[in-house]
């Protein structure tokens, strides 16, 4: 690599000067893709082709290099490096001439995205982000790939691989073989040679080093930029439950939690007029958003808020999950069920210009003196602008409790004042320009707002959110369900495409699993089961025991990766691990167990010798399940829905709830129905407490 590192390096040391477009002219071959990313490119002068079989072949049977550019639709420097290089007629006769270019979205690929995304990491050794700009031979292997470039730079990379694939074609498939090796190398694991020994004291030594990186003051991970990463604090706030909350350690794991979750709240990632999260802080103390806004995000976030909730009974977490569930319902709702993915950073060619206040509207808007006053206190809203140009970015520094006292005044006061300050600012605000909407709909991420919905629903009992619930599985399976149980990642404009990809299974099965858990319909188990088996034939490695994230019927590409580490979301073979250990529990299918416990047994060397084990935190909550094996509590008789409902609110990430009126077919609940009773029993490994008729007393049940 040393060879094509020294040749980054001579790039990276050109100038970095930016240049005036043309407009947008022309057309090329992605005006009937349904993907609102690249349908933003259609009329470029590029003459983009969308990634398939069509375009790879041309690019050999013309023996020319690929472009492969891979982006999103709310990504703020796509859109830059658009308007700056693609949309200009000089740079794009460089690139039509000498190149293929491929777009890609890398939210209906992700595939082909970790790819290139791995060639990025490799070819330059810096960090890497969106757009993708890989170069790449007429057979797709990499040769070399960076980030965003100005106009200038990037003509200046062009000509640079025009001129050396001329003269010395022999460094470009030196690249070409060097990079493609260690990208089909990167997800190797050694497997142990023994089964890991899953024991309760190894987490203790875990939860100290996750315990370093937090930032005690403002919540996250110390430094910026600042991701909300839910997964991390889902595990954190299980292991407060496990050690006790009335611990020093269960307190400090719990503190890592609440300041997290507070600050967020407080933060300008929250939107304090209408809900919802952005994706990350640009700085350390979440005030300043990249903000575009994610449904995978929020989705997950609902469920952690949810989940605080029911530890802590903090109503500002419970408003955040029920404010968040509106927006999301009102502006992502597609008429088919299922929702969409999320709203571009930029509106009026500028990001944030949909969320940012000056002063000068602001007071245009408040008549009233007081509420004026008190909103600008509690939001932090200054004449110079709490951020650039004058411009105020919503955010708190403090409780509305704390500034009530600062300001002498009633707390509800206080709040019914904000409020009525927030209502007509939104009203405002809707008459501005909207940000970009990405309208595709995405199983996966439909998928962890399911489970949303489902944890809200524990947390508050509130019925449509089980109504919303059950709308997006039913979704799945009628849009996105194809021949048995294969499913479709995409859904636009009725169209239902691309095959799926391991995340959209193990989050739907996830899911599914959760559902039955809420409303004890067996069928959601079934379909959970059938999507596992499918999964397993057609995703398992069984030399690893883990799962390719690509299907054995896709067209190859250069490497068979796996998703290993958990991120923003939870890795891919993580979420299939947990997956299949519940869904093993609930059927009786020691062989799903068996398979949950060999996938962490082979990762646990990684996971014990890292020092940032939030890279692992959704395996360590499998690895919980394994240590101590949940509770299996089973609610059976007329009157289990009330009993069921009792339980459930309560903060129980160590139990899984089946029952039902009757006993139904799982073994689990065979012999359980007493005549004229609803009774629950407390089990633990199939063994079983002497059953009890109230809540109270099965919650003594549960440790």
């Amino acid at each position: 690599m040393r060879l094509l590192q020294l040749s980054v390096l001579l790039l990276m040391a050109l100038s970095w000067i930016t240049c005036t477009s043309q407009n947008r002219s022309g057309s090329n071959h992605l005006a009937n893709e349904t993907s609102p990313y690249l349908l933003q490119h259609a009329n470029n002068p590029v003459d983009w082709h969308p990634w398939g079989e069509e375009a790879l072949s041309k690019a050999k049977a013309e023996d020319k290099l690929m472009i492969i550019s891979i982006g999103y639709s709310s990504c703020h420097w796509c859109h830059v490096m658009e308007h700056e290089s693609f949309e200009d007629t000089t740079v794009a006769e460089i690139m039509n001439t000498a190149f293929l270019n491929i777009k890609v979205d890398r939210e209906e690929r992700p595939d082909v995205d970790d790819v290139y995304m791995s060639a990025c990491h490799l070819a330059t050794g810096n960090s890497c982000g969106w757009p993708l700009n890989a170069i790449a031979l007429p057979d797709g292997r990499p040769i070399w790939a960076g980030t965003y470039f100005p106009k200038k730079r990037w003509i200046e990379i062009l000509n640079y691989f025009i001129e050396l694939r001329k003269n010395e074609p022999e460094k470009i498939e030196e690249y070409a073989k060097s990079l493609s090796g260690e990208i089909q190398n990167m997800d190797q694991i050694d497997i142990p040679g023994e089964a890991a020994v899953f024991e309760q004291n190894n987490l203790d030594e875990i939860n100290e080093k996750f315990l370093k990186s937090i930032d005690f003051k403002f919540g996250g991970r110390k430094g910026a930029p600042k991701f909300p990463m839910p997964n991390n604090y889902l595990y954190l706030l299980e292991q407060a439950h496990r050690v006790g909350l009335e611990t020093e350690e269960g307190k400090k794991l719990l503190e890592a939690v609440t300041t997290t979750l507070d600050n967020i709240a407080y933060g300008g990632i929250y939107d304090h007029l209408e809900g919802g999260f952005a994706r990350y802080s640009t700085d350390n103390k979440w005030k300043v958003p990249h903000f575009e806004k994610m449904l995978y995000d929020n989705g997950q976030l609902i469920s952690l808020y949810a989940q605080a909730y029911q530890v802590t009974q903090n109503p500002l977490y419970k408003e955040i999950v029920e404010q968040t569930l509106s927006f999301i319902e009102q502006d992502w709702l597609d008429k088919s069920g299922g929702f969409y993915s999320s709203y571009d950073a930029d509106s009026e060619g500028e990001e944030g210009t949909f969320y940012i206040w000056t002063l000068e509207e602001i007071e245009a808007l408040l008549k009233d003196q007081t509420i004026l006053d008190q909103f600008k206190q509690v939001y932090n809203i200054t004449k110079r602008g709490n951020w650039e140009k004058g411009e105020n970015i919503l955010y708190q520094t403090s409780s509305l409790a704390d500034i009530a006292d600062q300001l002498k005044v009633e707390e509800p006061a206080l709040k019914s004042n904000i409020e009525q300050a927030k209502t007509i600012l939104l009203k405002e605000r809707k008459t501005r320009e909207y940000p970009g909407l990405d309208d595709k709909v995405l199983t996966s991420w439909n998928a962890l707002l399911l489970s949303g919905y489902v944890d809200a629903y524990r947390a508050f009992g509130n019925p449509n959110y089980l109504e919303k619930a059950k709308g997006i599985a039913q979704f799945i399976l009628d849009k996105q369900r194809g021949e048995g149980y294969q499913l479709n990642r995409n859904f636009k404009d009725g169209r239902s495409n691309i095959n799926a990809f391991l995340d959209d299974y193990a989050l739907s099965i996830q899911a599914f699993i959760q559902l039955y858990g809420v409303t004890f319909e067996e069928s959601w188990l079934n379909h959970a089961q059938g999507f596992a088996d499918y999964t397993l034939e057609h995703f398992y490695d069984k030399e690893t025991g883990l799962f390719y994230y690509t299907s054995a019927l896709d067209p190859p590409l250069i490497a068979r990766k796996k998703v290993l580490a958990d991120n923003v979301i939870p890795s891919s073979n993580s979420i299939m691990a947990r997956a299949l250990f519940d869904l093993g529990t609930y059927l009786y299918k020691p062989d799903y167990n068996d398979k949950a416990a060999a996938m962490l047994s082979a990762l646990f060397p990684k996971i014990n010798e890292t020092d940032q084990p939030g890279f692992y935190s959704n395996w360590l909550q499998l690895y919980q399940d394994l240590s101590k094996p949940p509770y299996e509590v089973a609610i059976v008789g007329e009157d289990y829905e009330n009993l069921a409902q009792a339980l459930r609110k309560e903060y129980l990430p160590n139990a899984l709830f089946l029952g039902g009126a009757s006993e139904g077919k799982l073994e689990l609940l065979k012999d359980k129905l007493q005549e004229g009773r609803t009774m629950v029993y407390v089990c633990q490994n199939k063994v079983c407490k002497f059953p009890v008729e109230e809540a109270e007393k099965a919650l003594e049940l549960i440790e």
